[in-house]
């Protein structure tokens, strides 16, 4: 079926059920940014991929709101489906739930998926419809299921443990301080409902997400015991017997009426609204319910010192891995043989020589030319570009190590790069310079110091459309909260974190830029007082930034000599690992300016 069929066969599923229309998030029932492919109804609706979308399929009209960094992507791919086009953030472009208010009469009905939607959601959805006397209803079941006839199967993949030399604090220990906090707001239990935190307290993983080694389940911590809901059938008797101590294992959809229990009992629990779904809400039925961030956000985002070691050595692999790519592509562009996906499927080979890297962090970025001014560009068989001898390639990629979770991105000029293409580029370096390079006092936010990396883009009358970086987990999910560098509130930055700085410059139909490093929060000691606290970004991405695309004269001396430093921080690293070929490679591309 094409997406115009399917749009109009699921306007007589609603019909059916006295439905007028369907609100479908990008989300599962643990509002995960990647999606197993069995939640994907978004996509098998509506033909768009991208990984932030969502829907509302009216009577008469579909619009689907995505952000900045798939309209490009979003225009192509919902051609001729007769779904619009909502460019958030843009002028003129409506909000979801005005949007559902002009398309829906009093008394008639909103439904959604209980299961996929957020407390959050929810909340606001009937918050701003009930006054128009539009009823939210939420539904059981999904009406996308009885038309998805070839829906996937779940994952099975068995649970494994993340050890303690990785993750540097035992499931225990972490389970006390859950507790502590719990206690401190006077709850006597906390229903877990995010992947990533289920993985992160229990310090397990799984395959059950593209891109992200997590594990599809529930989590109940109370003040004395602690429950994991998941498919028996992941976890094997050797498993078991490591979580015993701590945890019980219980079958998945137990959570339910385990859920119910703790409403009839009438507790106070714990749930976060961003990251719980409706259906859980409910079944909690009388409950007390403290709706607040969990208490995990922020634990989960401070790395300790056997993190740091580790995503340290995991950024060193990542390296090897990159240069090893870098050096292949400059001689293989040569030869006139390369196209987007190729690329991208050799710099996964590289990675997946090394034994400790297991997958991805995400879907490679591979766009040269007009494909790099798309932002979170996919290439497919019927868009693979070929790399030609003159242009600018950005591959934005990472890896899954056991050790810790990269994402690098990288812009390369093939040929003799023009002005117009170096003075970008460079304005791009200064501002990812500058944003490392500035200290910050104890109690700065992202929005303040993201500024930065924009001044140089800002002062040529130019911007880009995405966020300047993003929190990163370890062996987790490449985009980890709180912490952003966003121009939106987020929490201040404390040491341990783990930042992504990823400034970018795209003229649509011609080519895109961005350079993007993971950094540490570190304390500044010079700057630091016993009254006063100050913070630093360390870099602890390890890869040449592309000469080519330099020009000297519009850096500061400041700005010059920190490439140079870092540079050779490159070489000095990762050159005991590489060929002889690669390392006089890597020696002529981190020269000094």
């Amino acid at each position: 079926m094409t997406a115009r069929e399917k749009t109009a066969a699921l306007r007589r599923e609603l019909k059916k059920l006295g439905v007028h229309a369907l609100y479908v998030p990008s989300a599962d029932p643990h509002q995960s940014e990647y999606l197993p492919d069995a939640w994907k109804h978004r996509a098998w609706l509506t033909g768009f991929t991208g990984s932030m979308g969502e829907l509302v399929v009216g009577p008469r009209r579909a619009g689907l709101w995505t952000d900045g960094r798939y309209f490009l992507q979003a225009g192509k791919e919902l051609a001729d489906t007769g779904i619009d086009l909502m460019r958030m953030g843009e002028p003129g472009t409506p909000s979801m739930t005005a949007w559902v208010a002009s398309q829906l009469r009093p008394g008639q009905v909103l439904g959604m998926d209980a299961s996929v939607v957020s407390m959050a959601a929810a909340a606001e959805f009937e918050g701003a419809l009930a006054p128009r006397g539009i009823e939210v209803r939420f539904l059981r079941e999904n009406p996308i299921d009885p038309l998805w006839t070839d829906r996937p199967a779940e994952s099975q993949a068995p649970v494994t443990i993340h050890p303690r030399r990785y993750a540097g604090e035992t499931a225990q220990s972490k389970l006390a301080r859950l507790r502590k906090a719990m206690k401190e707001a006077g709850v006597k239990a906390h229903v877990v409902c995010s992947l990533d935190q289920v993985a992160w307290l229990l310090n397990i993983r799984a395959d059950d997400i593209a891109f992200t080694p997590v594990v599809t389940a529930y989590v109940i911590v109370t003040d004395r015991g602690c429950t994991l809901y998941v498919d028996p059938v992941k976890v094997d008797r050797q498993i078991e017997r490591e979580l015993r101590p701590y945890t019980k294992v219980a079958p998945y959809r137990k959570v339910w009426a385990d859920l119910a229990a703790l409403g009839r009992q009438r507790l106070s629990v714990w749930v976060d609204p961003a990251t719980t779904n409706r259906r859980v809400a409910d079944a909690l039925g009388k409950a007390t319910l403290h709706c607040a961030v969990s208490p995990l956000v922020a634990m989960r985002a401070v790395k300790n010192k056997v993190q740091i070691k580790a995503i340290t050595e995991a950024h060193r692999r990542d390296g090897v891995a990159m240069v090893r790519f870098l050096h292949w592509l400059d001689g293989a562009v040569r030869g006139g043989d390369v196209t987007e996906i190729s690329a991208s499927d050799m710099l996964w080979e590289f990675r997946s020589q090394d034994r400790h890297c297991k997958d991805c962090s995400f879907a490679t970025i591979s766009g040269f030319g007009p494909h790099g001014s798309i932002i979170h560009y996919s290439a497919t068989k019927k868009s693979n570009g070929r790399l030609r001898k003159k242009g600018i390639y950005l591959i934005d990629s990472g890896g899954q190590y056991l050790e810790g979770t990269t994402d690098i991105t990288r812009t390369v000029a093939f040929g003799k790069p023009t002005p117009r293409q170096k003075e970008m580029f460079t304005r791009v370096l200064m501002g990812n310079i500058d944003c490392t390079l500035t200290p910050f006092p104890a109690g700065t936010t992202g929005q303040r110091q993201e500024m930065f990396a924009r001044r140089h883009l800002w002062l040529a009358g130019r911007d880009y459309n995405h966020g300047t970086g993003h929190g990163v987990g370890q062996y987790l999910g490449v985009h980890e909260g709180p912490h952003s560098l966003k121009n939106i509130a987020t929490p201040p930055f404390v040491e341990g974190n783990l930042m992504s700085i990823e400034p970018g410059y795209y003229e649509d139909g011609r080519f895109g830029i961005r350079i993007e490093n993971l950094a540490f929060v570190t304390k500044d000691e010079k700057l630091s007082t016993a009254v006063r606290t100050w913070y630093r970004f360390q870099p602890v991405t390890l890869c040449p930034i592309d000469r080519k695309l330099v020009d000297k004269s519009l850096m500061t001396r400041d700005q010059v000599e920190w490439l140079n430093t870092y540079h050779r921080r490159v070489y000095r690293t990762l050159a005991p690992s590489l060929g002889r070929e690669e390392k006089a490679w890597l020696l002529k591309a981190t020269r000094p300016l």
